[in-house]
């Protein structure tokens, strides 16, 4: 009876120790040299490996392509998240998206930059891959992945009505 007991209180000891062990996330950092360039370096495979992503909905309806004679900046509205604002800023030429900047991003906290830091890079290479507003979100960056697609939309609308 008593060896009974004994197996029996370990096994659960054991199940709750491993239920309750709380496993570290991954943190990548920009190096030195891509935070005196500005930019905001990681790694890119964090994030996704998460969790399956979701396909962004636009607002107006299809978003694949640009009108040749929309070229220039184009800067999107504001969009207000509960982390921070997110604006984005679109360079369209000869109809292409060429370049995306992200102005505004939620960076209060450690946090919130260790998080965009690997999402930002992610949200503009999609971007310029796809040449749309039509990509995925990035899984652990939701709120910023949702503000910056309604942010693009607005700059994406604003070089079609030029």
């Amino acid at each position: 009876m008593r060896r009974i007991l004994l197996w029996f209180l370990t096994t659960v000891s054991t199940v709750v120790l491993l239920f309750g062990y709380k496993t570290s996330t991954s943190s990548t950092l920009p190096s030195s040299e891509e935070a005196a360039a500005g930019g905001t370096g990681a790694t890119t495979t964090t994030a996704r490996a998460a969790a399956p992503s979701t396909p962004a909905t636009s607002s107006a309806g299809s978003s694949t392509a640009l009108p040749a004679a929309a070229n220039g900046t184009f800067t999107g509205s504001t969009a207000s998240t509960r982390w921070g604002p997110v604006q984005t800023r679109v360079t369209v030429a000869s109809g292409r998206i060429t370049a995306v900047d992200v102005v505004q991003y939620p960076d209060g906290n450690g946090k919130d930059r260790e998080i965009n830091a690997d999402a930002i890079p992610q949200l503009v290479d999609e971007t310029v891959q796809a040449q749309s507003a039509d990509i995925d979100m990035v899984s652990g960056a939701t709120v910023t992945s949702t503000g910056y697609l309604d942010s693009l939309q607005s700059a994406l609308d604003q070089a079609r009505a030029a």
